[in-house]
This record gives structure tokens, C-alpha cells and sequence, in this order.
């Protein structure tokens, strides 16, 4: 017979996996707070003109200074951009703990479902942040940083916004890379058609194009576009993906699975 945990039980394995996403939050926090030099390396390249994103559009050479403003700025910047870079790499290790204290809670097809999904999650995160990192971030630097509304006034950066900007859209371009992701457990549920998608597209385009000037309110068209085009993108590929997961073998693929069979944590005798 298999004894079934009590709610203490549960509260016990729960604070044991929060102590351990906590542990490697921070040790890899520490990590990478003593490769100072090497992380803001990466921090600060979008800034500088060999960056390949500008060397491969050709992008005239351009100065953009930082400056710090206040006297524990620099420390504290330090230590966040450490503490987020430190998470990010930990994040595989906290994914597979806390799938660890929920999959036994779920039946098997459930588990199958769930490892797809915060796959595909996770790896469209990553794909966002780094869009972000290496065509959006930088043409944005380049167009604020150089606008100059006259020749009497010279820009200077200051550090806090630079890093706060970098860290805001790397965040909202990991989220809007979810857009497929989303599409496909709408789907799954059957509250997302495909035809539903592709009649409302011009309303859709509309929506991105103003969702890409929130993001980057800027008036260089270029930068709108380039923007927009990802968001498109994500867009014409989810209608492709609620397509395929509308297809009748896969709704009664969904239906099979929606009934449960045993559960995984069921007394028996």
C-alpha cells in the first residue's frame, strides 16, 4: 500500500524546494557578481559601434557616453544585473524543481502535456530575450541615444536607465514570445480557432504596430518595423500552430486525454 503525504508533508517539500531555488538564485548571484568584468562587457556592447547587429546593417559609427549620477548607483546596478543574470542561469535547475514538487500531482498524459509546454515555454522566453539582446535593444540605444532635438545639447546616458531599459525589454520580449505558446494551450482548450485568427489579422497587425510603439516610442519608422516584424511573425506562426492543434485527430487526441485514468498518488491495496 502507498501511503499518501499529509498536508504537512506537502508544506515540508515545499519549503524545501523554495530553500533550494533561494541557494541557487543566489550562489549563481555570487557567481556572476565576481565576473564583473566579463558581464558588463555583455551589459554594455549594444553601446559600442562593433556590435554585429550594427556592423551588419551598416550603421553609421556613433558615441554614446554613460554616467553615473549617484554615489552607491554603480554598486547597486551591479549587484541587480548580477542577481537577474544569476536567475536567468539558475533557471533550468528552479524549472526542474519546481516540476518536481507539482508532477506528482498530475496523471501521466497531464505530465506528458505539461514537459511540452514549459519546454516550449522556457525556450521561447530565451528566443525573446535574446531578439531583444541583438536587433531590438541596440537600434533603440542607437536612435534615443544620438536623438538630439539640438546641437547646443549633448546627450549623456545615464547608467540606471541604460540597464533598466535593457532589463524592461528584454523582460517584455520574453513575454511576447510566448504568443505561440499561449495560442496552442488556448487551442488545446478549444477557445482559439485558427479561421478566428486569420479573419481578425488586419485588426491584429494594427494592434501589434501600436503595441510596437509603446514598446519602442520612437519616431524612426525603421525602428517601428523592425520591431513589428518579430510580433508578425510570432503572429502568422501561432495561426499556423492553432491551425494544426484544430485539426480533428488532434481534438480527439485532447478529448482521450482530458479523461483521467488512474491517479498517480491513489491508495491502493
Amino acid at each position: 500500500m502507498e501511503e499518501q503525504m499529509t498536508f504537512w508533508d506537502h508544506l515540508d517539500v515545499l519549503r524545501g524546494s523554495i530553500i533550494r531555488v533561494l541557494v541557487a538564485g543566489v550562489a549563481m548571484g555570487l557567481a556572476v557578481f565576481f565576473l564583473k568584468d566579463h558581464l558588463f562587457e555583455l551589459v554594455l556592447w549594444p553601446r559600442e559601434n562593433d556590435f554585429p547587429t550594427y556592423r551588419l546593417l551598416g550603421a553609421e559609427p556613433f558615441q554614446l557616453k554613460l554616467v553615473n549620477t549617484e554615489l552607491t548607483e554603480q554598486f547597486m546596478i551591479h549587484m541587480k544585473v548580477s542577481l537577474v543574470v544569476g536567475l536567468l542561469v539558475a533557471s533550468p535547475y528552479i524549472i526542474y524543481v519546481l516540476f518536481r514538487f507539482i508532477s506528482p500531482a498530475l496523471y501521466d498524459n497531464e505530465r506528458r502535456a505539461s514537459y511540452r509546454l514549459v519546454g516550449a515555454a522556457y525556450g521561447m522566453f530565451l528566443v525573446g530575450i535574446l531578439v531583444n539582446y541583438f536587433l531590438i535593444f541596440p537600434l533603440t540605444v542607437r536612435f534615443l541615444g544620438t536623438y538630439s532635438v539640438s546641437s547646443e545639447v549633448e546627450t549623456m546616458l545615464t547608467l540606471s536607465s541604460y540597464v533598466d531599459t535593457l532589463l524592461l525589454m528584454s523582460l517584455v520580449f520574453g513575454i511576447v514570445f510566448e504568443i505561440p505558446v499561449i495560442a496552442w494551450l488556448l487551442a488545446r482548450f478549444g477557445m482559439l480557432k485558427h479561421t478566428w485568427m486569420a479573419e481578425y489579422r488586419r485588426h491584429a497587425i494594427v494592434a501589434i504596430l501600436i503595441a510596437a510603439a509603446i514598446i519602442t516610442p520612437t519616431a524612426d519608422v525603421m525602428t517601428l518595423l523592425v520591431v513589428s516584424l518579430p510580433i508578425w511573425l510570432l503572429y502568422e506562426i501561432s495561426i499556423w500552430i492553432v491551425r494544426f492543434t484544430n485539426t480533428p485527430q488532434t481534438i480527439k487526441e485532447c478529448s482521450e486525454q482530458s479523461e483521467p485514468s488512474l491517479p498517480p498518488s491513489s491508495s491502493q491495496e
